[in-house]
């Protein structure tokens, strides 16, 4: 039987790579939006309570990759066939808050993930100012913002793979941690068990949670599946 690293081929991806680029975009977008993988279905679950169409979401996906990939921080994972099968991107930017609606038309459903994601985000970077004295900067942690997989096997050995490869060359640049936004059970317990990540408590001991059940776009969401966005982090 074939071995993971002889199905899968890892890379993190560059800018001078635009067709990669393009595959990785379509590879998030279609497990954020919906997609059967092996007679499960895959899908983002605050993705399933919207309306957001495939092709908004590629789009918003694929100029998040071109505006980051810079960086290197997005790590692919492809099939014999060169076929992306498995994409983590992220980024050592520290999160934005706008703190208003900036998607319109088809797309307007979007605001809703994002003002959830700035929830957490907003909290985070408070309690990490009380803690440090200072505001969260640039190039401190690696925020690991999108993960997806279409791969039919050996799905988790993919994820611990394009992880561990981030997370090594955010430990070579000295960057202080990992930090990362889990929207649903099943991204929270793999980051948990394959990259050491942890619901972050904050100076109060409480976990910095936007729960879905408070929320009326998204408390459609069933528990058993999601409870809520968490704030997980692991020091480096």
């Amino acid at each position: 039987m074939q071995t993971t690293q002889e199905l899968y081929t890892y890379e993190i991806l560059t800018k001078e790579q635009p067709d990669l680029i393009q595959k990785a975009a379509e590879c998030l977008a279609r497990t954020f939006i919906g997609v059967d993988v092996s007679g499960k279905w895959v899908q983002e679950p605050m993705v399933g309570q919207l309306n957001i169409a495939y092709d908004d979401f590629y789009n918003f996906t694929k100029e998040y990759l071109d505006s980051t990939v810079e960086q290197g921080y997005c790590a692919v994972a492809q099939d014999i066939h060169h076929n992306v099968v498995g994409v983590l991107a992220g980024d050592t930017n520290a999160p934005e808050i706008i703190g208003e609606d900036i998607f319109e038309g088809s797309f307007y459903d979007m605001n809703v993930i994002l003002r959830v994601l700035e929830d957490v985000d907003k909290r985070f970077m408070e309690d990490y100012k009380k803690r440090n004295g200072k505001d969260l900067e640039d190039g401190e942690l690696l925020h690991l913002f999108m993960l997806g997989v279409i791969a039919e096997h050996d799905r988790h050995e993919i994820i611990q793979q394009l992880g561990n490869r981030l997370i090594a060359k955010a430990t070579a640049q000295g960057l202080n941690g990992v930090l990362g936004e889990a929207t649903n059970m099943k991204s929270l317990r793999v980051m948990e068990k394959y990259h050491n990540m942890k619901k972050y408590k904050d100076l109060q001991g409480n976990y910095i949670v936007h729960k879905y059940e408070d929320n009326s776009k998204l408390n459609g969401i069933p528990a058993n599946i999601a409870d809520g966005t968490y704030i997980i982090i692991r020091e480096l």
